[in-house]
């Protein structure tokens, strides 16, 4: 309980700050602070409650600036952690510091501390910070960026890796250049690029002499290697990128037999032209999965980025079974097309059509117990918005979606239709009401399901709402799970402040940002989440 006051202390006080605070004639302190808690309620439906029925992850940010200098710090509390993300590996350590502190000319800038950049589209590296995930992979080292005016840039950055709550024995150096040939050539309204990146992981494998043999065996090496090349156009309209990338023998995966080179071939197209618009990507994908440490497995263990390049929904029922990527091999893409008719005699009338197709294989014969290729994934969606005045906007969404559970090793695939409808009443210019309607339809796996949620809206500061999930059929696989879901509560936000606490039944399953996905428990409990900055 005292960790629960303390906490709701450093709220109120934060809470009160709504603006920016000066430092002298010209320094200047901005900050936020997050915090996410959760009381867990005992719930046989869904499994043992966790022994310490109370959680919390919270984050407080300070930056401050004066001119072209700027110094940094976030303190991380974990206090302690949220079931879900035991993979953090918090273990004795409650409380995380990051920090930084750089220098920014025109040329030039150069950075000491935790380290958060990317190379290219991240296949060969990337440091983000996601908490909803639980990712942190920060690099605490250096970096410098060098420029020449328009025509060039290097970046060049190392240190050792974040790995959960630690920082690992894990060395990364890198660098980045791109050069601008369109700025070479003075060639107007057009964009082309080079770009190139190399990265060298090298780690201490001395931590158990049984596991570093056996490790040797699978020719897992002390340092690898990766190199991306990549290539940019860009002409009114139309934009081109591919990019091909390349890693030295590694374990891709914890359950890989054999260290292998990797390799990723990564393509875009897109065009638009007034309310037109198209992207089509294509990827190819094998043994690219890039961990910062052998010894550590887990979604904070990684040091390259590999979404899956799929339609990311916000509907309850369309994300039951989101895409994992099967970084061992893969080969696929998707296609996205939106079209947008507006009214020129009432600017609150406008149609918005929509239509999205994904698929991927794999991409080896030893993925499959036939050796044949085989569907790991397929969706096919669409969706209709329109305005139909001021008061009244309605969306429709279908999704087929084709999923394979063996992830590709067996040719089994399980179907789901997919059908939504949401609905949004602007009663006046404060006061909102928006409904959603959702089935899902199968004769496989965990059968039909349907869905509803009603959110009430009082502009600017109130929002109500309750969600309830319904499992109607009774398949082997939600055999002894709980048939119904239900979620409510109520947010409260003022300047730059918003609190939300809600109390719920969760479903066991992934929770996704970014194309990356984590495993969650299922859980009943009352949740409270505040952000607030100045």
């Amino acid at each position: 309980m005292k960790r629960i006051v303390l906490l709701f202390v450093a709220v109120a006080t934060l809470s009160s700050l709504s603006a920016q605070v000066r430092i002298g004639k010209k320094g200047q302190l901005a900050g936020s602070f997050e915090t996410n808690m959760i009381y867990y309620v005992d719930d046989s439906k869904v499994g043992e409650t966790p022994e310490d029925k109370f959680g919390s992850h919270s984050f407080l940010k300070l930056d401050y600036t004066l001119g072209r200098f700027s110094v940094g710090v976030q303190g991380n509390a974990f206090l302690p952690v949220l079931q879900g993300y035991n993979d953090l590996g918090v273990g004795d350590t409650k409380f995380f510091l990051s920090k930084y502190i750089q220098w920014a000319d025109k040329n030039y800038e150069i950075l000491l501390g935790d380290v958060y950049d990317q190379f290219g589209s991240g296949l060969v590296f990337r440091t983000f910070e996601d908490r909803q995930l639980g990712i942190n992979n920060s690099l605490e080292g250096g970096r410098v960026i060098g420029r020449l005016g328009k025509y060039a840039q290097l970046k060049a950055l190392g240190g050792r890796q974040r790995l959960n709550t630690k920082y690992s024995d894990t060395w990364v150096m890198g660098a980045d250049l791109s050069l601008s040939l369109a700025d070479m050539f003075k060639m107007e309204e057009t964009l082309l690029s080079l770009e190139g990146s190399f990265v060298n992981r090298m780690e201490k494998l001395d931590q158990d002499p049984a596991l570093d043999e056996y490790l040797a065996g699978l020719g897992q090496e002390k340092s690898v290697q990766l190199y991306s090349g990549r290539a940019n156009f860009a002409w009114k309209g139309l934009s081109l990128s591919a990019e091909y990338a390349a890693k030295g023998e590694d374990l891709a995966n914890s359950a890989a037999l054999q260290a292998e080179k990797g390799n990723a071939i990564l393509g875009e197209v897109g065009y638009s032209h007034g309310g037109f618009s198209f992207m089509g990507t294509f990827r190819q994908l094998e043994h690219m999965g890039t961990h910062i440490s052998v010894y550590n497995m887990g979604i904070n263990n990684t040091m390259n980025y590999l979404p899956a390049l799929t339609r990311q929904y916000t509907y309850m029922l369309a994300n039951l079974n989101p895409y994992q990527v099967n970084v061992e091999g893969e080969i696929g893409g998707q296609a996205d097309v939106n079209y947008t008719i507006r009214s020129r005699e009432n600017r609150y009338r406008y149609w918005n059509f929509h239509a999205n197709y994904s698929t991927y294989y794999t991409l080896n014969p030893s993925q499959s117990a036939t050796g044949a290729r085989q569907r790991l994934w397929q969706d096919f969606n669409f969706d209709v918005e329109r305005q139909w005045n001021k008061k009244w906007k309605t969306i429709f969404l279908y999704s087929f979606q084709e999923w394979n559970p063996y992830h590709g090793y067996e040719h089994r695939t399980y179907v789901s239709n997919i059908f939504v409808a949401d609905v949004t009443y602007k009663i006046n210019r404060k006061h909102s009401l928006r409904f959603e309607g959702q089935y899902l339809l199968s004769d496989e796996y965990e059968g039909d399901w349907a869905a509803a949620l009603l959110e009430y809206n009082w502009a600017p500061h109130w929002s109500v709402f309750f969600s309830n999930m319904y499992n109607i059929d009774d398949m082997p696989a939600n055999e002894g799970q709980a048939k119904y879901y239900y979620n409510g509560g109520l947010s409260y936000t003022y300047k730059r402040t918003r609190a939300q606490v809600s109390f719920g039944r969760n479903r066991a399953g992934y929770v996704c940002s970014g194309g990356v996905c984590r495993y969650s428990p299922a859980y009943t409990g009352v949740n409270f989440v505040l952000t607030t900055s100045f």
